[in-house]
């Protein structure tokens, strides 16, 4: 399966298994990052693919690679969501298989935050706490909208639209994150978005349970990915507080979708699993 060493990073199978052979995933925001090792991993295990961006030019580019379908829609809007599940009704009669990946840092395009990034390393380098200088004093209405829009209201939007494609026997899986379950200071609106989704996912498994579809999350650790790339300067310490030594790979996120995705989690439901090498240990 994997080879592990403290402070090494994992040897990942690749051997197909047709565990999703027959079935049909929706994965969002997979153009690139998790949401696209997610799809890749979802396709050497059998499933028919769908690949969801706000561009379909990107969308379209990761699902010509990886042999599956593309369709665009910005999550956040209700209306963008529901264009975009007609053209999937038209694809296919069913999809067995809902990813909520679609996500945002807040910071991309952001100078300033970098800088600030940069500048924290700097001072925990010197022994210093690196405390945080911009709180949520420094959050604007429309940053906090924004965030709470693409990660929760995109959440929702995607699983209410999903309903009438989705058989019994079905799976949603919800992007959340350590900072759900931890939290963290100078992140606050990521942070109550994901925290959101966690109880929303725990919600929605008690409501479709008596249809035998499973609702679960997936809280990422450190993981590294075109996200996580602006922290880099961080990235060190992310790796001394992890006590596995490291930080994580998009395929140790991948290979915990499928499991979630496949029938050996068939008696899984409302639950977290949270791959982080350790860096929080309480969900």
């Amino acid at each position: 399966m994997r080879e592990f060493g403290y402070g090494m990073r994992p040897i990942f199978r690749t051997e197909a298994m047709n565990r999703l052979k027959g079935k049909t995933a929706l994965v969002t925001g997979a153009a690139r990052g998790l949401g696209a090792r997610i799809a890749e991993r979802f396709v050497g295990e059998g499933a028919d693919v769908i690949i969801n961006d706000v561009s379909l030019a990107t969308a379209s580019a990761t699902a010509d690679r990886l042999g599956g379908r593309a369709v665009a829609a910005d999550v956040s809007d209700p209306a963008s969501v529901a264009t975009m599940f007609d053209a999937i009704a038209a694809m296919t009669d069913r999809v067995d298989i809902l990813v909520n990946n679609a996500g945002i840092s807040g910071i991309e395009g952001d100078n300033d935050a970098r800088e600030r990034i940069r500048q924290r390393a700097e001072a925990m380098a010197r022994g210093e706490p690196g405390e945080v200088t911009e709180g949520i004093a420094a959050v604007t209405d429309a940053q906090w909208r924004r965030m709470q829009a693409v990660h929760v209201d995109g959440t929702f939007h995607c699983c209410r639209a999903v309903m009438p494609l989705l058989p019994e026997g079905g799976a949603i899986i919800n992007m959340g994150s350590i900072m759900g379950t931890f939290g963290r200071g100078g992140g606050v609106p990521y942070c109550t978005a994901k925290a959101a989704i966690l109880g929303f996912t725990r919600a929605l498994a008690h409501e479709l349970a008596p249809r035998n579809i499973r609702v679960n999350a997936i809280a990422p650790g450190w993981i590294h990915t075109d996200m996580t790339d602006p922290l880099a300067p961080l990235h060190p310490f992310l790796e001394m507080q992890t006590p596995m030594g490291r930080m994580g790979e998009p395929d140790d996120i991948a290979w915990c979708a499928v499991y979630l995705a496949s029938d050996e989690a068939g008696f899984v439901t409302g639950q977290t699993l949270s791959p982080n090498g350790g860096w929080y240990m309480s969900q």
